[in-house]
């Protein structure tokens, strides 16, 4: 499979820096905030990169359902140029940049940059299901985000000039796929919670939140996302993957990769990819039976599934697929992210 030979080429080449360039110091974190096109307020993103040993010690993502991820905020950048990695994160629990920094962190110290910006109003005390809902707008948190990295003076020096890709996940994965070229269709969209049988969790939310998708303004919603300085984009599980035009994917000219976490019969409606696979003009596909879409969330803490019952989150937060662990399957996704990436844009860590 390319996806071990690929790793295989990363990892020799991570291997043979030097001592003193900090290889296996761990990541670095920094947080920028970016000035928004398109929202009402700016954006915070964080980055992580191959650090250099020093910073301050700690912990991402860490809060009471899920363990949090270990960095080194503001540690020295290592020598070199890097290719980049824009994260777009999904909704919900798992609704922020930090959210992801499992599979963040991984990359940055595989030799990547990666820079995820929180798409406003998706978490938190100002979680918003008319934001949320919103699809078209995450596109340019991205774009905003990457053009905010390429004057960063900390990062601008250090960032492999073009070889720049999109990574998904859940909600992530539909603004990857729209950054890779595809449009959304506002009719499908204002229809999407006309019942529960794509996606109960997001629809009883938008039911709650006295949101009607058919009253959005959804004039600019089939716009087209397009970030031509995107030569790469990987989505897992992306959703909703059934509000977009079918026709557009065969418009996509970059090479994409998609990921579905589950036995084909257990994927979410709204998250299965292998049709859109087969509509992408050069794409790849793949499946891990053993996993779930909750598998994308961190770690879960002792007691986490209780809690969730007891708050009624309602979603099964701590299940995967009833074979590896949690932990395994993030290898599994860290291993499949970090080759692809190191193929499509040819990494030099």
């Amino acid at each position: 499979m390319f996806w071990a030979v690929a790793l295989g080429a990363a990892m020799m080449a991570q291997q043979a820096l030097a001592a003193d360039d900090g290889a296996g110091a761990g990541a670095g974190v920094r947080r920028i905030i970016v000035p928004s096109r398109e929202r009402a307020t700016d954006l915070e993103v964080t980055v992580w990169y191959p650090a250099r040993p020093g910073g301050e010690p700690v912990m991402l993502g860490d809060g009471v359902f899920f363990t949090g991820t270990p960095a080194r905020r503001n540690a020295p950048i290592r020598p070199g140029k890097f290719p980049l990695i824009l994260l777009s994160h999904g909704a919900g629990l798992a609704g922020n940049a930090q959210a992801l920094s499992w599979i963040a962190a991984p990359l940055a110290e595989q030799g990547f940059v990666v820079a995820a910006p929180t798409h406003p109003g998706n978490t938190g005390a100002n979680r918003s299901a008319a934001e949320t809902t919103k699809l078209w707008l995450r596109p340019a948190d991205i774009s905003d985000s990457l053009d905010a990295m390429e004057r960063e003076p900390f990062f601008k020096d250090h960032l492999s000039v073009g070889d720049i890709g999109v990574l998904g996940l859940s909600m992530g994965g539909n603004t990857a796929l729209a950054l890779a070229g595809a449009r959304i269709d506002p009719k499908l969209l204002a229809a999407y919670c006309d019942t529960d049988r794509l996606n109960p969790s997001l629809c009883d939310w938008v039911r709650q939140s006295r949101v009607d998708l058919h009253a959005l303004d959804l004039q600019s919603a089939d716009r087209s996302g397009r970030d031509r300085r995107i030569r790469f984009a990987m989505a897992i599980d992306p959703a909703p993957i059934d509000v977009f035009d079918f026709e557009s994917f065969s418009s996509i000219d970059i090479p994409v990769a998609l990921v579905n976490l589950g036995r084909a019969e257990s994927i979410p409606l709204t998250a299965q990819a292998a049709g859109t696979a087969k509509a992408i003009p050069v794409s790849t596909y793949a499946t891990i039976a053993d996993a779930s879409h909750y598998s994308m969330f961190a770690l879960c803490k002792p007691g986490a599934e209780e809690i969730a019952k007891a708050e009624k989150v309602g979603d099964p937060i701590c299940s995967d697929g009833g074979g590896r662990s949690r932990q395994a399957v993030h290898a599994d996704l860290i291993e499949r992210a970090v080759a692809a990436f190191s193929r499509a844009l040819r990494t030099t860590p």
